[in-house]
This record gives C-alpha cells, sequence and structure tokens, in this order.
C-alpha cells in the first residue's frame, strides 16, 4: 500500500519522546523527524484515503473527518506536554520524508517566527453560556402535566414568562462575558474572539455568549485559572466553561504552514 505522510505540528527539537501509546490520525504511532533546526512530526497514512482525490469525498465524511480531527489533536495534545508546537492545518499531507523536508524548507521563516511568538505559552479557552434559553416556541418547555396551561391565555403567558426569563438570562451573560473578557485580556498575551457555537450542531450546548480564546505564558497559567475562577459568578443562570491548557491553535494560524502540504501529495 502506498503511504503518504501525515504532518500534524512543527517545533525546534526537545528533550523528551512521545508516548508510545499515543496513536495519531488512521491509528498510526506519531515520529519525529528534525530537518535542519526545526522537527516534523508526522506519520504514515494510507494514500488510498489522504491523496488529493479521495481526500476530497474524505472530507464530505463527518465521522471520517472527526475521527481524523481527535487523531491530530491526540498527537498536538502529546507534544505540548514536553515543548511547545506549532500545530499545522488538519490534513496537511506530504507525498514522503523529502516533501516533509521541503515543506520545513518552504516555511522555514513563518515557522521561526511563530515558534519564537509562541514558545512558552499554552491556549485556554473560555466559554460563558447563559443558561434556561433552550426552549423557542417550536419546542416549547416540557411542563408537568399540573403545569400544562388549559387554554390560550395560559400558553401565551406561559410563552412570555419563558421568553422574559431567557431575555434576562442572556443579558446577565452577556454583562458577565464583558467583564471576563476584559479583564483575561490584561492577565492574556493574545485573545481571538471565536464565533459563538451553533446550537444546530449536535453536541452543542445552546445560550453560548462568549467562545473566547487566549494566550498564556506557562508560568501565569495558574493565576490565569484563578481569574477565571474568581470572576464565575455563582448560582445558576449563568455557566463559565474553561478548558486547557491547549497548543496554541487559535493563535497559529495566520502564521502556520504554507500551502505546500497539499501540493506534495500525488
Amino acid at each position: 500500500m502506498t503511504e503518504l505522510r501525515y504532518v500534524y505540528a512543527v517545533t525546534r527539537p526537545f528533550d523528551g519522546v512521545l508516548p508510545e501509546a499515543v496513536r495519531g490520525v488512521a491509528g498510526a504511532p506519531p515520529r519525529l523527524l528534525a530537518h535542519d533546526g526545526l522537527v516534523a512530526v508526522v506519520s504514515d497514512v494510507p494514500a488510498a484515503d489522504f491523496a488529493e482525490a479521495p481526500l476530497r469525498d474524505r472530507l464530505e465524511d463527518l465521522d471520517w473527518l472527526a475521527a481524523t480531527a481527535r487523531g491530530h489533536d491526540a498527537v498536538v495534545g502529546s507534544l505540548t506536554t514536553l515543548t511547545t508546537p506549532l500545530p499545522l492545518r488538519l490534513v496537511t499531507v506530504c507525498q514522503d520524508d523529502s516533501g516533509v523536508k521541503r515543506l520545513l524548507d518552504s516555511g522555514r521563516e513563518q515557522f521561526g517566527r511563530a515558534l519564537e511568538r509562541l514558545d512558552g505559552r499554552v491556549e485556554w479557552g473560555v466559554k460563558v453560556y447563559a443558561e434556561g434559553t433552550a426552549e423557542t416556541p417550536d419546542t416549547p418547555a416540557k411542563a408537568s402535566h399540573g403545569d400544562r396551561p388549559t387554554t390560550g391565555r395560559d400558553y401565551l403567558r406561559q410563552r412570555l414568562r419563558q421568553r422574559d426569563t431567557a431575555d434576562s438570562s442572556f443579558a446577565r451573560a452577556d454583562a458577565v462575558s464583558r467583564r471576563i473578557h476584559a479583564e483575561l485580556c490584561r492577565r492574556a498575551e493574545a485573545d481571538c474572539l471565536h464565533r459563538p457555537q451553533d446550537p444546530r450542531l449536535p453536541g452543542v450546548t445552546r445560550g453560548n455568549v462568549l467562545n473566547a480564546a487566549y494566550l498564556v505564558p506557562r508560568e501565569h497559567c495558574e493565576a490565569f485559572v484563578a481569574d477565571v475562577q474568581r470572576l464565575t459568578p455563582p448560582g445558576p443562570g449563568v455557566r463559565v466553561e474553561l478548558t486547557g491548557p491547549w497548543a496554541p491553535y487559535s493563535f497559529a494560524v495566520t502564521t502556520a504552514a504554507p500551502a505546500a502540504g497539499r501540493s506534495e501529495a500525488p
């Protein structure tokens, strides 16, 4: 079977080894490919799936794409415990090791600048949700038999109460989001505001008001986490979710790999 090289990330040379149990895209173990002061983290993937033509079809398969993303994240996450990786775009593929070295050469200046900027930093994600906003006119709230409206007027009153509750939760969550974002920006070296999560997607929690990422020096992480906890309001109505530390995905996008990766695939 013809195999290609899947490239997860670029790093500077580092001490330590990846855990043997780590498996990346297509279940393959990752390995390091050092070249002239840079290291590419790669694994072998079948050309039957990752060559340009079949890949176009594969990218339409959401289950396949999700499994590929999980494999990609598993490797990058393991790297983050050892060094500061520069994650490359999902499905960056080269034809062989020589193609990976050409990728490193062609992007050397960009990689160097990005790695210098991101060295010793990690990404934290902060989401704020307005709870109690899941109901819509198309999905009326579940009520016990005793609470079920018996007339049209009762139904309208119930809907107005639900709407007022939702409006109040959103307003409070919006105020909390503004305060949290302003204060965390002072602690972080950079921030990135993502689009709120689409509640129509499976597994996505409704009421997402803030969806932000912050670039934080490792030595400031403990204080950053403490700030999030301090700024989280008690009680129901607003939920703050902290995730991380992650590789700095949100801050590598504009400086990461040139488009040479795909052109290497047959």
